[in-house]
Order: structure tokens, then sequence, then C-alpha cells
């Protein structure tokens, strides 16, 4: 690589990232510049810019600054490991978006009557798949994750196969009752209101009551260990903010202020 230094202004033009931002990352350690002017000017080497973009991708997948600081100082830090598992990371992350867009249009299809005739029934000779308003989110994708962290029972067992048996108006009744959760809670972020205000932990209580209706046994410890998934998984997170920014972490402190108002 060329040696080649550059000013804050034109690593901040570059990277996109604000030249206070620069100065916060500088004063905690996290990217201090290789040099500094005989003036006090930062200079910020080649290098500093790929660590530089280990921090941006690290904040993309979610980690806090300290954790991001941790790993770049670790003497065994490896970059190129890191970015082909971050690439890995942000592939998979990728896919579920996809698959999410793809649900998307398939909701905006029977939202355009792409599959119905003017009366609002469907076409001779077509179907709807409505598994597919589901693709990227659907709960029971992650079953297997759910069983191994709360447990495994007869009962857990017997309802993981519901979902495989549903119905095109299953489907239906499963999308009208998650959308219309959803929007309520959308609504209530957006109205600047608490996680703990009983309106939203309402909202959490019917959330709850919708995964053990339509996926599995849902009580509220193990609600609470969801909402932990929904704020450090990247796929559920994806889901959520999709719907509208901080509602994976407004929706799960909400679940969680539920789940201490009326423990099981």
């Amino acid at each position: 690589m060329q040696s080649r230094h550059y000013q804050v202004k034109e690593v901040a033009e570059q990277s996109g990232v604000s030249i206070r931002a620069l100065h916060h990352y500088d004063a905690i350690g996290l990217l201090v510049p290789s040099l500094r002017t005989a003036a006090g000017y930062r200079l910020y080497s080649e290098g500093d810019l790929l660590r530089l973009q280990q921090i941006l991708i690290g904040r993309e997948l979610g980690l806090p600054l300290e954790e991001i600081r941790r790993s770049l100082d670790d003497p065994s830090f490896d970059r190129r490991r890191a970015l082909l598992e971050q690439r890995a990371a942000l592939a998979r992350r990728a896919e579920q978006t996809s698959e999410m867009l793809r649900a998307i249009d398939a909701a905006i299809a029977v939202l355009d009557g792409a599959s119905l005739d003017g009366g609002g029934n469907e076409r001779e000779g077509t179907t709807m798949d409505y598994k597919k308003l589901f693709n990227g989110f659907d709960p029971s994708k992650y079953e297997d994750e759910v069983r191994q962290r709360w447990g495994h029972t007869e009962g857990y067992k017997a309802s993981a196969k519901r979902a495989a048996s549903y119905t095109e108006e299953d489907w239906k009744r499963c999308m009208a009752e998650q959308g219309a959760i959803y929007a309520d809670a959308v609504a209530a972020l957006n109205a600047g209101k608490k996680p703990d205000d009983a309106a939203v932990m309402d909202v959490a209580e019917r959330h709850r009551l919708a995964i053990d209706r339509w996926f599995y046994p849902c009580n509220r410890k193990m609600h609470s260990g969801l909402a932990d998934m929904y704020e450090a998984d990247e796929r559920f997170r994806a889901f959520f903010e999709g719907h509208a920014k901080g509602l994976a972490a407004f929706l799960s402190a909400a679940i969680r202020a539920n789940a201490q108002r009326a423990p099981n």
C-alpha cells in the first residue's frame, strides 16, 4: 500500500463518519490516528482506514463500541479472518432481507388483489401460498434454537408440528393477528410511550399469546428469553427494524416489563 495519510476531513468525506464521531473514536481509544501534525491535527494512515472499516462493520452487525475496541486490540486479531466471518454474517443478513422483501411483495400482491376477483374472491384456478407472507421472519424457523435454549417437552413437540398443517385460512388469520400487533407496537413507539406503559405491555402480552397460539408454548419467562434474541440476533433485529427503527429494543423492553408485571 502507498504510504499516505489523510486529514480528518478527508476521512469523514470518504467514510461518511462525522468529524465529531471520529474525534469521539479517538478520545475513547477506538480509532487513534497514526500521526499528528506539529499543530496537533490528526492524520490517518491506510491502516487506520481499514480499522475504521472494521468499526463500521461491527456497528452494522450491532456490536457495542467497547466490544469492537477489545476485539481490534486483541493481539490475536486476524483482520482477514474477521472480514471473512463478517462477510458470511452480512451474506446471511442479505438473504434474510431478500426473503423479507419477497414476503412483502407477496403481501402487496394480496392487497392489490393479484389473486382476487372484483368481488374479493380468489380467482378460479389461482391459489395464494400465505406461508410466503412470513418468509424471512416466521418464528417457527428458529424453533430448534428456541428448543435448545428453553427445553423440550412432549407438549412442545406436539405443538411444533402445527405450522406445517396450517391451511391458507389459518395463515390469513395468523397474518392479520401478527400484523395488528406490530402495527400497535409501532404506533405506541411513534407516540413516545414507554415500554412499561400498561397499554404497551398489553401489546407485548398479545405478542406472547400469538406465539403460544400459532407456533409453540411461550410462557412469560420464555418470552423474555425471546426478547434477548430479538435484540442480539441480527435476523430478528432486521425484521423488527423493518417495521420501525428502534422497534426491536422497544418491544423487547415491553416484553420484559410485561413478564415482571405478571411472571410465570
